[in-house]
């Protein structure tokens, strides 16, 4: 080898090791030390901070990754990308501090407790607030906070995978998911769709995306109104009458723009319904709940924007204390408004979402990705009728048919495997599953993750 060649690799091993030690800078200064009111056992490594999506409009995205306890070797654990809906509502209020993450916030809004069932023991969890404008992530261009929309939203998240993956290099590779609930029945499979539309002909993605999972998910507009009114019907939350009018005054138009008749026809619903809780029927509203719901604009106007139990209140106390904040390396552009779980202005301003998920579907499943699809079924706002409909308009073939499946010889629920999806119903839970049922949605992750049905 000649004495050039020696020096172009030497500078391309400068290069690469100069690479790296920014990286693993960027990581050192994102390091959580400790978070106020945290318990003391705890025994993995937390990171949070800022990521840019957008220099120019000064778009920057706020993620925080829990990765595996030390004895279970998070090195070899998988990635998960958890994302929340709303649209507008936020990853770190939900699917860290009431779903699926290590820690429980107390009534007192500033001690945690541990959560025994957090999905951190099966693999390493990723949230991130989107859009700009909701939680802590930011916009320098405020207008954004009024124009965000499906594909803005999808292609930001992609921007910042490609530049987390970046600061985070250990994690190139990985067996990557996505997942979420809700609204993010949009987000997930449209960012899987990019994600796995931009590695095609590469063949060693850094992002090694294997596949996603979705619970009580928006995925098509006619068929969850069809099987959102159903379900109220089905469960005595209406009268016939009504149920009649909804059907012919809403299923027939577009969800984007109800018609006059439509909207008669959902507030008359609503009244029927009373002061239930909405996204989780058999349990008591915490007090005021009701006050507090509000119609989500004209996509489904019977969806207010976030379940709001308890847990909700306790979040905006802890995460607007200011050394709460300091400890995550958040706000640090000192946001004009609080963080609160949801962004109204976000929400009522969303400008495009298609009517459908289920083409995505076809692809990915065409593609061989795996494709789960949970619910709960005790959720009226997108209840396991609806997605029924969804996944019957997908016309797979069945691989293994209906059957009860079991945790402690008692039935969890019950699930279908279709040739390239499987289904699975979680009994008793409600909107959000893993916050009604931490044992069982933990056995459907630990499921989803080995690829085997659930146990039988």
């Amino acid at each position: 080898m000649g004495h050039s060649q020696f020096l172009v690799l030497g500078f391309l091993y400068l290069v690469l090791c100069s690479c790296f030690s920014y990286s693993l800078a960027d990581q050192d200064k994102d390091k959580i030390t400790v978070l106020p009111g945290q318990p003391t056992n705890v025994d993995f490594n937390q990171y949070s901070g800022y990521v840019s999506v957008n220099q120019q409009a000064g778009r920057a995205l706020f993620y925080w990754l829990i990765e595996s306890p030390a004895s279970r070797k998070p090195e070899s654990r998988p990635l998960i990308l958890w994302l929340n809906g709303g649209p507008g509502c936020s990853s770190v209020a939900y699917g860290a501090a009431e779903e699926i993450g290590p820690f429980r916030i107390r009534p007192d809004g500033k001690t945690l407790y541990l959560n025994p069932y957090s999905w951190n023991k099966l693999a390493n969890l990723l949230f991130l607030e989107s859009p700009a404008g909701v939680g802590f992530s930011y916009t320098n261009t405020t207008s954004d906070l009024y124009t965000a929309g499906d594909g803005r939203t999808a292609e930001d998240a992609y921007t910042f995978l490609v530049n987390w993956f970046e600061r985070f290099p250990q994690y190139k590779h990985t067996d990557f998911y996505i997942a979420g609930e809700s609204y993010a029945g949009h987000y997930v499979p449209q960012l899987s769709q990019i994600v796995y539309e931009r590695n095609k002909g590469i063949a060693n993605p850094e992002i090694n995306f294997k596949g996603f999972m979705v619970g009580n998910a928006v995925t098509d507009d006619y068929h969850d109104y069809v099987g959102t009114f159903e379900y109220w019907w089905t469960h005595g939350l209406i009268s016939d009458s009504t149920y009649r009018s909804l059907r012919i005054a809403c299923e027939s138009g577009s969800s984007e723009h109800p018609s006059l008749d439509c909207m008669k026809a959902l507030k008359s619903a609503e009244m029927e319904q009373g002061n239930i809780d909405p996204y989780s029927i058999f349990t008591r509203p915490c007090n005021g709940t009701a006050s507090l719901r509000r119609n989500l604009r004209g996509h489904y106007p019977w969806m207010s924007r976030a379940y709001d139990p308890c847990t909700e209140r306790y979040s905006e106390v802890y995460f607007n204390h200011p050394e709460v904040q300091k400890a995550l390396h958040a706000n640090v552009t000192w946001i004009s408004y609080p963080w609160r779980t949801c962004s109204e202005i976000v929400g009522d301003n969303w400008t495009d979402s298609p009517l459908s998920m289920l083409p995505i579907y076809k692809e990915l499943i065409a593609a061989g990705l795996k494709i789960w699809v949970f619910s709960g079924d005790t959720d009226a706002v997108v209840p396991v009728t609806a997605t029924r409909y969804s996944i019957d308009a997908l016309k797979l073939p069945t691989v293994i048919n209906w059957y009860p499946w079991y945790d402690n010889r008692k039935v969890g629920g019950w699930s279908q495997v279709y040739k390239g999806l499987t289904f699975v119903t979680v009994t008793g839970a409600g909107h959000e599953v893993p916050l009604h049922r931490p044992r069982q949605a933990f056995i459907l992750f630990r499921s989803f993750l080995e690829n085997k049905p659930m146990p039988s």
